[in-house]
């Protein structure tokens, strides 16, 4: 099981030094759509310059412009992408046509993807489906339960990813289960005193 470590809401400045600590401590750094948002293209690039040891993420959320997008991030240096679920499934076709010609990766965002429409997505073999909690909302996720729901719906379905709110308690329990390939942590990690130590309090569990 992998973690993925999301580096967000900093200056680009503060987010690339970030990301050369962690190099190499956890399995993926990803960029987040902030960062994206911020800086654009120059901040995948000075992250690639950083990360030569873990995978990079770039948390890109296209939802449209599917091929132009996906191309202008592998080309700055990312490995894998991600694509919102709630996309056209003509997007999600381009953004998946693209990873597999540069011989990189699709992550498809879940959040708020109704069951029918999940239905309709569930059939690119190599992609990393992610089940995400939206940040904005109040609730809180139990991701175990979140997971073993997806997993009854869609058994086919290897790569699978989940994000918002895991704790140590939560990615002990996916760990338990061994349903998930990557367990994506924020703010416990880098609100941490430690963030290091806070890493390898992840990879222990995981």
């Amino acid at each position: 099981m992998k973690l993925q470590t999301a580096i967000d809401r900093l200056t680009l400045e503060e987010a690339v030094a970030k990301a050369r600590l962690l190099d190499g401590q956890t399995d993926i750094i990803e960029m987040g759509t902030s960062l994206v948002k911020d800086y654009g293209n120059e901040a995948i690039r000075q992250f690639r310059q950083a990360v030569q040891k873990s995978t990079l993420l770039v948390d890109e959320k296209t939802i449209d412009e599917g091929a132009y997008e996906f191309r202008q991030g592998f080309e700055n240096g990312a490995d894998i992408l991600t694509v919102m679920g709630a996309a056209s499934k003509a997007t999600l076709a381009t953004c998946y046509e693209v990873a597999q010609t540069y011989h990189k990766t699709m992550m498809i965002d879940l959040m708020e993807v109704s069951a029918e429409k999940l239905q309709q997505i569930a059939d690119f073999d190599d992609a990393i489906y992610c089940l995400h909690h939206s940040t904005d909302r109040k609730d809180v996720m139990n991701p175990s339960d979140t997971v073993a729901e997806f997993h009854q719906q869609l058994p086919h379905i290897k790569r699978l990813a989940i994000a918002g709110g895991i704790d140590l308690a939560g990615a002990k329990a996916l760990a338990e289960q061994g349903l998930t390939e990557i367990v994506i942590v924020g703010s416990k990690i880098m609100k941490a005193a430690d963030i290091t130590a806070a890493v390898q309090s992840f990879k222990e569990v995981l």
